[in-house]
């Protein structure tokens, strides 16, 4: 039983960062530009500041793509030995395009994974509120912000 929970989690975050998708409604957009996330979902206004993706989508980028890859092209120089040139126009676009293009996948499902599981640095949960907390405040006491009083 726990295992469906667990599947079904895995799922939802492999689609939400897939597509893009606001991991709270699935809606809304979680980019605002190709790698830039959005502030907030438009439709159900869940704040993106939690996620700290950091350099994440490039590590896994690198070694699921670059890693292997560097292998396939040492192999390909030892066994058939092709000019430089084969290297310039094939093995380096291929490499540099290979590890581009799943950034932006990689980053949805690191931000939809924080966002599912609660993930934080351990030991940061007093930290995080109170930055949280002074950014609420600074945006109340700026002109046109929100005002309780």
């Amino acid at each position: 039983m726990s295992g469906d929970i667990g599947n079904e989690k895995l799922r939802w975050i492999l689609w939400a960062g897939w597509h893009g998708k606001c991991p709270e409604c699935g809606e809304g957009k979680m980019f605002r530009s190709w790698l830039k996330l959005a502030d907030r979902c438009e439709n159900c206004g869940l704040d993106f500041s939690f996620a700290a993706p950091d350099d994440g989508p490039a590590f896994f980028s690198q070694c699921i793509v670059a890693f292997p890859l560097t292998f396939v092209i040492v192999w390909l120089q030892i066994v058939y030995s092709p000019p430089l040139w084969v290297h310039l126009v094939f093995s380096i676009p291929i490499m540099v395009i290979g590890c581009i293009l799943p950034l932006r996948a990689i980053k949805g499902w690191l931000v939809a994974s924080q966002y599912v599981n609660k993930a934080q640095e351990s030991g940061t949960e007093h930290l995080w509120a109170k930055l949280n907390a002074r950014a609420r405040h600074e945006a109340d006491e700026r002109p046109g912000g929100r005002h309780d009083g």
